[in-house]
């Protein structure tokens, strides 16, 4: 690698902004704002609207489709769709 032309990749802690859970990881985002992390140090903190701890799929709060019942209604409403015959 060259030297130079990477960016810094260091430790930041990104908060999430729907459930104000903090994660320590690396990065080479660039933050404005620094927090005292819980081992006593300074990091850059990046706010993010949305991580695994408040997202649906990963909480298991998401809710199933009823594919299904588009999919009839659908069909009820414009027709089947005309077979072929051979």
């Amino acid at each position: 690698m060259r030297p130079g032309i990477h960016p810094e990749y260091r430790l930041v802690v990104f908060r999430d902004r729907a459930t104000d859970t903090l994660f320590l990881t690396r990065s080479t985002a660039i933050a404005s704002k620094n927090v005292v992390w819980e081992d006593g140090n300074t990091y850059p903190l990046i706010d993010v609207e949305i991580s695994s701890a408040g997202h649906p799929f990963y909480t298991g709060t998401a809710r199933a489709v009823d594919t299904a019942g588009r999919i009839e209604r659908f069909q009820r409403r414009y027709g089947r769709p005309a077979t072929a015959r051979g």
